[in-house]
């Protein structure tokens, strides 16, 4: 039995809007399932524009969110029966804004020691600064240059690696990391990403990184799913996936962001997100895809295996498994 340090299974998620007789209902996540070895560390990237269902999937592996559907598994168990100590020290978050995740009444050191003593267990004061300091020096940084000091006295990016080094402190298997680089100075994104690969291999740790940046999720991902109005619409191993991209909406993004760093254009972004096209049981790219059939526009298709390690939600390539001479 093959085992997975994450098992995302039918995984969704519905917000009722308005009334509950007036109002609507949105499948923010739909039928997504993602799996992640347990002994073989790698970064899988999520990306999507804004509304496409990547950050409430996060939150729902968090623990942040309750599916409405589906279930959840870390290292074999179901994710509802972790305490909240026991999960913080197997999964471990990265928030966008650093400058949220750190009170700028509080010293930045307080919330390290904090996680020290009171998730990595450390029962000493000796051991406290042991696991601190390991953490700040993997991410370049030395206890000295942080103790004391304020979270305006740090870069955005000297900050959000402090955020890293807190959450490598507990020596979690899994981090996810949701936008971690958007409001990091562009010199420093690459480095960010960068120190990703490294603690990867050093620490043995799996990233999950939410991104709207195709450029470093292709650059720093083992794996990227690509995320539609909820839907999971193709997924795979990073390099087919960026570099042969099979699904219309792919196309799409990788043509809508030429420079690393880069968010979608304004000129390219699809039109305004509806409710309807959330709640429908066919494609939902089916409305704006050059290659859509009658059948598209029917029924929701499964996610067709085009080669190894690469799937995609598309009823084209349906067509051309099961009729090879077509």
């Amino acid at each position: 039995m093959t085992e997975y340090l994450l098992n995302v299974e039918n995984l969704s998620k519905s917000f009722q809007f308005g009334g509950i007789f007036m109002g609507s209902k949105i499948m923010a996540v739909d039928n997504v399932s993602l799996r992640l070895p347990k002994d073989n560390p790698c970064i899988t990237s999520i990306v999507g524009e804004s509304g496409s269902g990547k950050t409430t999937l996060a939150r729902m592996i968090l623990g942040l969110l309750d599916p409405t559907f589906g279930e959840i598994s870390l290292d074999g168990r179901k994710l509802k029966g972790f305490g909240k100590k026991e999960f913080y020290r197997l999964v471990q978050p990265i928030f966008q804004n650093p400058f949220s995740t750190f009170s700028a009444r509080n010293k930045v050191d307080t919330y390290l020691y904090e996680t020290a003593r009171n998730i990595a267990g450390c029962k000493s004061a000796a051991l406290a600064d042991e696991a601190v300091g390991r953490a700040l020096d993997s991410v370049g940084l030395g206890l000295n240059q942080i103790k004391g000091k304020y979270p305006n006295q740090f870069s955005g990016g000297e900050l959000q690696r402090i955020s890293i080094a807190r959450a490598l402190i507990p020596s979690p298997k899994l981090i996810i990391a949701d936008e971690p680089v958007a409001m990091v100075d562009a010199s420093m994104r690459m480095n960010i990403v960068n120190l990703f690969k490294r603690l990867r291999d050093e620490y043995k740790v799996s990233f999950i990184y939410v991104t709207h940046d195709l450029s470093t999720a292709y650059y720093v991902s083992d794996y990227i799913a690509t995320m539609y109005r909820g839907n999971v619409i193709e997924y795979g191993n990073a390099k087919l996936v960026l570099g042969n991209p099979a699904h219309p909406y792919t196309k799409l993004l990788l043509d809508s962001i030429p420079k690393v760093g880069q968010r979608w254009s304004k000129d390219v972004v699809l039109p305004d997100i509806e409710s309807k096209e959330y709640a429908s049981e066919s494609c939902r790219f089916a409305p704006r895809c050059p290659h859509a059939t009658e059948q598209c526009r029917q029924s929701m298709p499964g996610l067709a295996e085009i080669e190894e390690n690469h799937l995609v939600l598309c009823y084209k390539y349906h067509t051309e498994k099961n009729c090879p001479s077509m």
